[in-house]
């Protein structure tokens, strides 16, 4: 099975990702059955972290958990956040975002996570709720979040690409 979009490594702190425990990750979503088996944010709205795996498959966690952790160290097609809710047909996406400075994956991702809950039959939008704009500035380094479509980094003031570009940098 050919699985759409990008795979993004981890661009986050390495002091986080050298924290990831061996075997751990977040818990994987395979049918809405899944979600009611305990994920909790169906329940009282509150967002859960989440990352779709290399396998094609939604990993849940909760909120305050690192996206590397959720993705079990991994690299991921698409990681943000996602709050659910109930409906007559079962559960649906209430928010989905790409909020992940862990990763920093591009809104291009959007095809790998409407895929994965697709796959889990899970309701969904027709794209992210809430979309960021990440690029690394080629001046300084710094990862960055674009704002109002102004392609300036907050740091050092230089130029941000117009195309993504926040890949791993090499050790």
């Amino acid at each position: 099975m050919t699985l759409p979009g990008r795979r993004y490594g981890y661009v986050g702190p390495e002091d986080i990702r050298r924290a990831v425990t061996p075997g751990a990750g977040g818990r994987v979503i395979r049918g809405a059955a899944d979600l009611d088996a305990g994920a909790g944010a169906e329940e009282n709205g509150e967002p859960c972290t989440y990352v779709v795996g290399l396998d094609g498959l939604l990993r849940l966690a909760p909120r305050r958990s690192e996206h590397v952790a959720c993705a079990g160290g991994e690299d991921v097609l698409g990681a943000g956040e996602i709050s659910f809710r109930r409906t007559p047909h079962g559960p649906a996406v209430h928010e989905v975002s790409n909020q992940s400075t862990g990763y920093c994956p591009d809104p291009d991702s959007w095809p790998a996570v409407a895929a994965a809950l697709d796959r889990a039959r899970i309701g969904r939008p027709d794209g992210f709720t809430h979309a960021l704009v990440f690029r690394r500035c080629e001046r300084c380094g710094e990862n960055n979040v674009v704002r109002e479509g102004v392609f300036v980094c907050v740091f050092c003031d230089g130029d941000l690409p117009l195309v993504w570009n926040v890949a791993p940098r090499d050790p």
